[in-house]
């Protein structure tokens, strides 16, 4: 078969037909570099130099999409140790009401932007790059101290403050998501974090908290050419996200209670994008890798099917092991 573009390749997996190799796209975070609009855009181009992935993953600080509403971090400047969180701004259920829009002409919501369009720039047209997006309800929980059981107390305690402010969010994000694409971005790497588990929700919970709210940030970029889907966390809602408007859905597919690959081709028409274990590449086990990519190309048939990580790639991971997953699809 002739060899195709990588925007070929993928939009080809995308839509179930015949690719001349499965696409693939492994991401990491840069914790010595990721400050910046310039220190992140100069680390994707490097990675992406470096293993020639069909897409790229825009992969920012964590805590990015946070830190305008007064979330409060110490970074290290080291590529091995992460962010830690100094101060949250909701403390009580009264902190919901005093958080507003934020700006996306300044502050580092604007940073973002301009990453993306340095990222646009250094690439060119030849690869689709995605911005990480969190939805509305991953980041109301990144807002409040006490991690996941505070924000679930607070929609007992006062669901109309909590509402209010996933308004608010969605709002700014929606603007935020559309400002991406107009700087050069060709989607959204739309991720749920803890949120879309039974560990943590209930269906209804979700339908009432979660879904309104994740599909207006993915109905601002419908036009986008790629938007992935990223559902975290074992025991995950991927059966019931099945029907979200994204061209791909990536997640943990080895985690406890998830859905295989198999399981997936039946439960949504989204493309798949998994396959590797984390685990496997901290290990730098080459072996283990090329078996886990030639099980995923067995379950899927190698259609509609793009080999990727669990998640974020540990920072740790031996280039070794990077450059095997690269060249399980050669």
């Amino acid at each position: 078969m002739t060899a195709m573009t990588k925007k070929a390749r993928v939009d080809a997996a995308v839509r179930g037909g015949a690719v001349d190799r499965p696409p693939v796209s492994l991401w990491r975070h840069f914790y010595e570099s990721e400050e910046t609009a310039e220190g992140l855009a100069d680390s994707m181009l490097g990675w992406q130099r470096t293993y020639d992935w069909d897409w790229l993953k825009i992969n920012p600080r964590a805590s990015y999409h946070v830190e305008g509403w007064g979330v409060r971090l110490r970074f290290s400047g080291q590529p091995l140790v992460k962010p830690v969180v100094l101060d949250y701004p909701v403390k009580t259920v009264r902190d919901w009401a005093r958080l507003k829009p934020l700006p996306l002409d300044s502050g580092p919501l604007a940073e973002q932007i301009e990453a993306v369009g340095r990222i646009r720039e250094g690439l060119g047209d030849e690869v689709y790059a995605l911005e990480t997006v969190f939805t509305p309800l991953s980041i109301a929980g990144d807002l409040i101290e006490g991690e996941d059981a505070a924000l679930l107390a607070h929609m007992r305690e006062d669901p109309q403050a909590v509402h209010a402010a996933l308004e608010m969010i969605t709002e700014t994000f929606c603007d935020f998501s559309q400002r991406i694409l107009a700087a050069g971005g060709d989607g959204l790497f739309y991720a749920t974090t803890s949120w879309a588990s039974y560990n943590t929700m209930t269906d209804d919970q979700y339908a009432e908290y979660g879904r309104p709210y994740d599909l207006r940030v993915l109905e601002a970029v419908q036009d986008a050419p790629f938007n992935v889907l990223h559902v975290c966390n074992t025991n995950n809602m991927l059966k019931a996200l099945g029907d979200y408007p994204a061209h791909a859905v990536n997640w943990a597919v080895g985690g406890s209670g998830n859905p295989t690959l198999a399981d997936a081709l039946n439960m949504t028409s989204m493309a798949l994008v998994g396959g590797l274990d984390n685990a496997t590449l901290q290990r730098g086990d080459v072996s283990a890798i090329e078996r886990e990519a030639a099980h995923a190309a067995r379950a899927t048939g190698g259609r509609r099917w793009m080999l990727g990580p669990a998640c974020s790639v540990p920072v740790d991971a031996p280039d070794g092991a990077v450059r095997a997953a690269r060249e399980a699809v050669a």
